[in-house]
């Protein structure tokens, strides 16, 4: 029988530390608290990681595509604080529709500078994100949004209701995963997408539209956000206009802890749901373990930098660089 040499454990690690980790998570947790693998729990859990996963779906194409999307979080308080603005004044039928609109025209003005422009996407995802939380505040005149007639409108089943016992959040969620699952793998799209992301002069130089594929991935990123930001203002009926400040480094979180690359070229959306349902059930460990909640900051900056480690081990094939 062959024996593992201890580079064969470190490339191991490398490639599925985050899985141990999230196992040992698990186990300790679950010695903590005997209520936190009960099907209610997990339910929860899985629930209110919806709109976080959504979100994460898209911007998968984006970090595989070789780039990044920083203002998810902020689009994502927009479409909310938009759609439940129109809501009163247009009723549900035509305020989901423009919601979407103008959602999906602010991530084509992301795409046009990002991919038509190419600047550099950190930058101008950064610069949005207080853009955007500028259009929201400004919008809503820095005022926190509600519904009039909570019990008088059809917009509460995206965010509160159920089909077979199973919270609708979770259906859209897990819809939109097999769906985007499907692009991403069996498409041409989904080939252009690695393509570019694995090396961009090369597949451009292959007959790949560089600047539209990226483009693309940008749109895609935005219908996920207004997505999201639907299930998030049928969830409560009412919003703070702030409501996804922060998002974006969760979702970030998420999409590497799932195996996508910082680099491009690599990730896949099964991954992401990974990485997502890891967060989530870390989350909702520390605080069924008596932890505050504002904990899980840190938690997720240690999680952020592991991530980004074992994304770089993996790369190189070992955990510590050869020349520390």
């Amino acid at each position: 029988m062959a024996t593992m040499t201890k580079k064969d454990i470190g490339g191991f690690l490398a490639r599925q530390g985050i899985l141990v980790a999230f196992a040992l998570f698990i186990i300790g947790f679950t010695i903590a608290n005997p209520k936190f693998l009960t099907p209610d729990n997990i339910l929860s859990v899985v629930r209110s990681s919806a709109i976080l996963g959504v979100m994460a779906l898209g911007v998968t194409f984006v970090v595989i595509s070789g780039n990044l999307d920083l203002s998810v979080g902020s689009m994502m308080s927009f479409s909310t604080i938009v759609v439940l603005d129109l809501h009163d004044t247009l009723g549900p039928t035509m305020a989901i529709p423009a919601m979407f609109a103008m959602t999906l025209a602010l991530g084509a003005l992301i795409g046009f500078l990002v991919g038509y422009l190419k600047l550099n996407s950190l930058i101008v995802t950064l610069g949005m994100l207080s853009a955007i939380h500028g259009l929201t505040l400004t919008y809503s005149g820095g005022k926190n949004m509600d519904i009039d007639d909570k019990s008088g409108t059809w917009l509460s089943v995206f965010g509160q209701g159920q089909i077979a016992g199973i919270p609708v959040p979770i259906l859209i969620f897990l819809a939109l995963a097999a769906l985007l699952g499907i692009v991403l793998a069996k498409t041409p799209f989904g080939r252009k997408v690695y393509a570019v992301g694995g090396n961009g002069v090369a597949a451009t130089f292959s007959g790949i539209r560089r600047a539209r594929t990226v483009f693309l991935c940008y749109l895609m990123s935005a219908a996920c956000v207004a997505t999201a930001g639907l299930i998030q203002a049928s969830r409560s009926m009412g919003s703070q206009n702030t409501v996804g400040q922060g998002m974006e480094l969760e979702v970030l979180a998420a999409v590497i802890l799932g195996g996508a690359s910082l680099l491009g070229g690599s990730g896949t959306i099964f991954k992401t749901v990974i990485g997502v349902l890891i967060l989530g059930f870390i989350q909702n460990g520390l605080l069924l373990m008596g932890l505050q909640f504002y904990a899980q900051f840190v938690v997720t900056w240690v999680i952020i930098i592991l991530a980004v480690w074992l994304d770089i081990a993996a790369k190189r094939g070992r955990l510590w660089s050869p020349i520390a």
